[in-house]
């Protein structure tokens, strides 16, 4: 049997969900995926769980998409598939929801950081919407991520696909809070008490009233046939093999020698 890659840990009301799988920089592969759903589903079912906390192990947070189990998938069997069901517990669960970043995220990955209510990034914390320049769409995490950013600088961060930081990615509205690696524990420890002081129906109740998820289903159901398509098409197939073998893809302009990047 496999390595558990996320741990479940509940202390004084707090249920920690903990992805471990560093060695490919905690993507979301199918075990993580399954694990995560079934982490989530344990805190939300747990009556003394208060507040869900998702932290990682290593020096990245989540690097989104497995792309090595995307290589060669047909649409329909792209892990893609499986992301609305786990950003749609976090968005909808009745409980708080607080992720805590030390280190990276890259596209699936900032769908997480999108979709929890409250996230706390050490200033060393880097994010990218990388879609793009692996010739995919950033369809489903946009369902999230959208209401967060700004409208101008979505667009910019979207279809550049550059990396921006910490700091920046508070600025824009996509976390609340960048601080020190030294006060990060402290910073999120603040919210997690602030949370943990709100009765459980009154914060469940309040939680609906700012989300308004009505039509959520059929918002990822769009997006999930856009993004898969991608992730199956002649494009991303060769960007998602140009970024494993280390070189810029065909489309990028003097890409013709396998060493440019």
């Amino acid at each position: 049997m496999a390595d558990e890659l996320v741990h479940y840990a509940l202390d004084r009301g707090v249920a920690t969900i903990i992805l471990d799988s560093p060695h490919n920089r905690n993507a979301l592969s199918a075990q993580l995926r399954r694990e995560l759903t079934d982490g989530l589903n344990r805190a939300l079912d747990d009556p003394e769980a208060r507040v869900i906390l998702l932290d990682h192990t290593g020096p990245v947070f989540c690097a989104g998409m497995d792309l090595k189990e995307a290589r060669g998938s047909e649409a329909s069997e792209q892990g893609v598939n499986e992301f609305p069901r786990i950003l749609t517990q976090i968005l909808t669960s009745d409980k708080p929801v607080v992720a805590k970043l030390a280190g990276p995220a890259r596209a699936g990955g900032v769908g997480l950081v999108a979709a929890a209510d409250i996230t706390v990034a050490a200033r060393e914390a880097t994010f990218a919407f990388t879609e793009v320049r692996l010739g995919l769409v950033p369809a489903v995490i946009s369902v999230p991520v959208l209401p967060r950013l700004l409208p101008r600088q979505a667009r910019e961060l979207f279809l550049t696909g550059e990396t921006f930081d910490a700091d920046r990615a508070a600025e824009v509205g996509l976390i609340n809070s960048a601080v020190d690696s030294a006060d990060l524990d402290a910073e999120v420890d603040r919210y997690v008490t602030a949370l943990s002081k709100g009765g459980p129906g009154a914060l469940a109740a309040t939680k609906r009233l700012l989300d308004g998820h009505h039509g959520l289903e059929q918002r990822f159901d769009e997006m999930l046939e856009l993004s898969a398509r991608f992730f199956a098409g002649e494009e991303a197939q060769e960007g998602i093999t140009a970024f494993a073998e280390k070189r810029a893809p065909r489309w990028v302009p003097g890409s013709g020698d396998p060493a440019s990047s």
